[in-house]
């Protein structure tokens, strides 16, 4: 699995995060994701090989702009992750 962080311009409010969420979710290999209009930026939790160039796509096919990504192994976090 991987941490796939990406910025995202043009989110203004809770319905901004739904849509760029439901873009996302669309995208094969993607389990998770949470963005934030507040911040800009949207998390995503993929299966590994997930394509960041994709995602990012489907966001600006969308009308959004997209800014930086960045892709880390994830690392669960929690009660019982370490």
């Amino acid at each position: 699995m991987q941490e796939i962080k990406i910025e995202v311009e043009g989110m203004h409010c809770g319905m901004c995060e739904s849509h760029v969420n439901d873009v996302v979710r669309a995208v094969a290999g993607v389990k998770k994701v949470k963005s934030s209009h507040a911040k800009g930026v949207s998390v995503i939790i993929a299966e590994d090989g997930t394509r960041a160039e994709d995602i990012a796509a489907a966001i600006s096919a969308q009308g959004y702009g997209v800014g930086k990504t960045e892709t880390a192994p994830y690392k669960k976090r929690g009660l019982f992750g370490k």
